[in-house]
């Protein structure tokens, strides 16, 4: 251990419980905010009067600032002082969140899912530095990431669940109230039980920092506008280059400068390289698999928000326990093996679901895959983020953190924008209505399946090896 991992470990791990509690809570309100709006929006629509294509903005302008900012408050969490930018973001999600349920306007209410955007990525790669820097690596990360999984994975569903609830009985603006004193009570906590973390000295790669934020913005914004004109259409083309140059820029001034926002020695390994691909084809089927399952469940099979909400149980359910479990499998097989292991059943379960029409029966068509998707959900989404911050140094684990978000955030954005666009070339097949939306959900379904496929081959050759090395050196 390095004396700067010391340094970290004397001024955090006098409380490593309650380090977990308040860093996953934190982390487990921005994932269930993210799948409450999914299914408030069309309460959102009919309240405030949004249009068509104004109701898209508010998931788009939050993953538009997630996805730009999240470099950039990763590395101000090395410099600041990874305590500080907790709080910070904790501060702006729970006042956004404020503003959000107080919204009498669109205009209102997306200006202020900009800004809880930009609250998630300044509380994101802080939760997971910190648990790198609380829980030296070996057996008690894996637990400690294990947890952090079953946040991920499981509390995205169950957002769906209190979502349908809200939608149904409630009011959408329920979920971003309850943010208000969960957010006050988690600040109080970590100034209680956090110490700051040591920070890094030196000076703030500018150049690095408005080309990382402008270029990640651009891809986003490319990707998020491609689902309404098309990949080919000129204003697409445009951005995506625009991005691409900006990007470039990113990593030649990386390349040069003498403290660069984002160490590209974090490339140096074939398994954390292994592991942002795999996260982002992981999550590109994952996402994609809410999206498209709750249209499938709603407009094809009839159900209510409540009812699409509690329909995914099946899944919720298994992703605890296999998140669980994950330690105790990862003794056993080694990281890599319980990778596999999970991504196998994620590409049957996707395969089996993709397999749908609309005569299918809930139970056999939609719960059963649904197990499958829950059990390789929970204990993908661990190993992953174990090899993701694997043999990271103490001073590199904010950008690595950030990079594991940057995958995981980006995966989910660039996926969906892919499989909506197999969505909308099924609708090219010879059917109509309900026949041919369900044609279409399976199509794309089918997609996921192939990203969860192509993740799995990544693991067995480029995360498999290292990972179960490292595994016997700290069994």
């Amino acid at each position: 251990m390095s004396s700067s991992e010391s340094a970290d470990s004397r001024l955090i791990n006098g409380h490593p419980s309650a380090v977990l509690g308040v860093v996953l809570i934190s982390y487990l309100m921005i994932v269930l905010d993210i799948s409450i709006v999914v299914t408030g929006l069309p309460e959102m629509r009919d309240d405030l009067g949004f249009t068509s294509v104004g109701l898209s903005w508010v998931q788009n302008i939050y993953t538009l600032f997630f996805g730009g900012f999240l470099l950039l408050a990763a590395r101000a969490g090395d410099l600041l002082g990874r305590k500080r930018m907790l709080l910070v973001g904790l501060w702006i999600f729970t006042l956004s969140s404020l503003a959000i349920g107080l919204a009498q306007t669109p205009y209102w209410l997306i200006i202020a899912r900009g800004i809880q955007g930009i609250g998630a990525a300044i509380l994101a790669p802080s939760v997971l530095a910190l648990i790198s820097t609380t829980f030296p690596e070996g057996p008690e990360r894996t637990r400690a990431l294990a947890y952090y999984s079953m946040v991920a994975g499981g509390g995205a569903s169950l957002g769906l669940v209190l979502g349908g609830v809200f939608a149904d009985q409630l009011s959408w603006r329920v979920g971003f109230f309850m943010n208000v004193p969960i957010g006050l009570a988690l600040i109080t906590m970590a100034m209680r039980v956090l110490s700051e973390t040591s920070r890094q000295k030196g000076a703030f790669d500018v150049v690095g920092a408005v080309s990382s934020t402008l270029g990640m913005g651009a891809l986003v914004y490319a990707i998020v506008h491609s689902t309404e004109v098309g990949w080919l259409a000129m204003s697409t083309l445009g951005v995506l280059a625009i991005s691409i140059g900006l990007l470039a820029l990113f990593i030649v001034t990386e390349q040069r400068v003498a403290q660069p926002m984002l160490p590209l020695r974090l490339f140096a390994s074939r398994e954390r390289v292994g592991a942002y691909l795999g996260r982002l084809l992981f999550l590109g089927a994952m996402v994609s698999f809410f999206f498209f399952s709750t249209q499938f469940m709603q407009l094809v099979l009839g159900f209510s928000p409540l009812q699409a909400g509690i329909g995914f149980l099946p899944m919720t359910i298994p992703t605890f326990v296999a998140a669980l479990s994950v330690p105790i499998l990862t003794r056993r097989f080694g990281n890599g093996g319980v990778l596999c292991l999970s991504l196998v059943l994620l590409t049957v379960g996707m395969f089996w679901l993709s397999l749908a029409d609309e005569n299918a029966s809930y139970w056999s068509g939609i719960a059963l895959p649904m197990l499958l998707i829950g059990l390789g959900n929970g204990s993908a989404l661990g190993p992953l983020t174990v090899a993701g911050v694997s043999q990271v140094h103490s001073d590199d684990q904010g950008a690595a953190s950030g990079m594991v978000n940057v995958a995981h955030q980006m995966g989910g954005t660039l996926g969906l924008g892919i499989l909506i666009a197999f969505f909308a070339h099924a609708s090219n097949a010879p059917l109509t209505g309900i026949t041919l939306l369900s044609h279409q959900i399976s199509v794309a379904v089918l997609g996921g399946s192939i990203m969860v496929c192509l993740a799995l081959l990544v693991a067995l050759f480029m995360i498999v090896p290292a990972s179960n090395a490292a595994t016997r050196a700290f069994s």
